[in-house]
């Protein structure tokens, strides 16, 4: 309705989605792509050159003639920008004051100082336009009579405004609902969840498994009193097997719909394939090496495993040239069967997340899918990791279990694959990890997720266990 009462917004929004669906269908060949990407660039690095004070002095040796020279291929040229940039510069960093932003985020600032993430009409048209392009035909297949249930938090963060808007491009109703909210509180949620009922939920993996125990423990079923047919998760390291219990234990599909963070915003979504796909169209993507600046070669089948750099293609409040994100990808290109043609993105957890056991370096999404890739039924979990008398780094896995899951009879088969594939003993055990679990979209999954006994406590375990004691009361 907004756009109405700005033009300029409603033209956006229209060319924008004319593009997108011409994208999708496969209109685009690379020569357009490119020509798109490198104009978008010279309007971006000029743009941020000029109204930026973090930009204006780290571009400064840049003349007019060097930017209407840029292409894409010379982006190694110019300078990254990190996480640490982010927070010393604070709001220089902006292109734009944040009056002239629709709203204002920030970041959850719970291992470092918060960053200013204000958003204009333009910021959230190119990021919601993507969203809407890529979830039609996923969310169609529900049917047009849906309640999205969005259960994540609305104070200085975009994830109910994100996915509120694009439900309602869609023709689909919402309920905004944040259970760690005292407002809402588990209680209520699963009350509107029976009541209206909600078929879809945008959730963490974290909220989905919560969720489920509070049901269970209220004694609830969730297959029988719950009408929920498609988890959208996000914001959380998510592999396979995780994936495949969320589904199973609510009785649902369960899709892992988006990558993005409150810095850079949409960087892939899910497609009607299954896969996580990026947005070529409002971003450009390297992959380089973590420890390095170069960038990563595809591998014999054609994956690019590094660290993810993003440079924005669009002018809004806080446009980023090559930003670090710090997370650990592995990038493949479409294929013939791609339901969009955009390279295939799996987020396999940061930088900073991977562990070293008896010598190997596992990164999260990995030692999660393995772990847990034998059981279904669980309702959470958690990874602990020691050593032994002998040096020899050990792992436990502990395992809450639901009312449909026989958990113990894997227990063999997962401790053979973890000694095959790692080289590493697993003990499998019983308990409940405790609300620290639920921590992971507000700081890591490795604080969220394992116990490091070899390890000293690091800044992101005092701040997941700060949160987890405020939910635990």
């Amino acid at each position: 309705m907004f756009t109405q009462y700005d033009p300029e917004a409603g033209a956006l929004t229209s060319e924008l989605r004319d593009q997108f669906d011409s994208f999708v269908t496969g209109e685009w060949d690379a020569a357009r792509l490119r020509s798109h990407q490198t104009r978008r660039l010279r309007e971006v690095v000029a743009y941020v050159r000029a109204r930026s004070p973090f930009y204006r002095a780290r571009l400064a040796a840049l003349t007019d003639d060097d930017i209407s020279a840029l292409s894409v291929d010379d982006l190694r040229t110019l300078p990254f920008t990190t996480k640490e940039d982010l927070r010393k510069a604070q709001f220089d960093i902006l292109s734009l004051p944040v009056s002239q932003a629709w709203i204002f985020y920030e970041t959850t600032g719970t291992t470092g100082a918060a960053t200013p993430c204000p958003r204009t009409n333009s910021d959230s048209i190119h990021n919601n336009t993507v969203l809407t392009a890529y979830y039609r035909d996923i969310l169609a297949l529900y049917g047009d009579r849906q309640v999205i249930g969005v259960l994540g938090p609305t104070e200085l963060h975009a994830t109910g405004d994100t996915f509120g808007d694009v439900c309602r491009n869609l023709g689909h109703g919402v309920a905004k609902m944040w259970p760690h909210s005292p407002l809402i509180g588990f209680d209520r949620a699963l009350e509107l969840m029976r009541s209206l009922p909600v078929t879809g939920l945008f959730c963490t993996p974290g909220m989905a498994m919560s969720l489920a125990q509070k049901a269970v423990n209220a004694g609830l079923d969730l297959k029988r009193d719950f009408s929920v047919d498609v988890v959208m998760l996000t914001g959380e390291l998510m592999s396979p097997s995780l994936l495949a219990n969320i589904g199973q234990v609510w009785g649902a599909e369960a899709r892992n719909c988006l990558y993005a963070s409150q810095e850079a915003s949409v960087l892939a979504a899910a497609t009607a394939d299954g896969s996580l796909r990026t947005a070529p169209l409002i971003n450009h993507y390297e992959v380089i090496e973590p420890e390095g600046t170069e960038p990563v070669a595809p591998d014999a089948d054609g994956v690019r495993c590094g660290e993810l750099v993003v440079t924005n293609l669009y002018a809004g409040a806080k446009p980023l040239i090559r930003y670090r994100t710090g997370d650990m990808v592995r990038m493949t290109g479409p294929g013939p069967e791609a339901a969009v043609p955009a390279p295939a993105l799996e987020a396999i957890g940061r930088v900073g997340d991977r562990l070293r056991l008896n010598g190997r370096l596992v990164n999260g999404y990995d030692l999660e899918d393995l772990l847990l890739r034998r059981f279904r039924g669980y309702l959470d979990y958690q990874i602990t990791v020691d050593q032994d008398g002998l040096g020899t780094d050990v792992l436990s896995l502990t395992l809450k279990a639901g009312p449909d899951g026989s958990l113990w009879d894997a227990a063999g088969a997962a401790v053979e694959d973890c000694h095959r594939e790692l080289d590493t003993p697993l003990m499998v055990t019983s308990g409940s990890p405790g609300p620290i679990t639920s921590t992971g979209a507000m700081v890591s999954w490795k604080a969220a997720r394992v116990v490091d006994l070899r390890a000293e406590s690091s800044i992101e375990n005092t701040a997941a266990e700060r949160i987890a004691a405020v939910r635990a009361r």
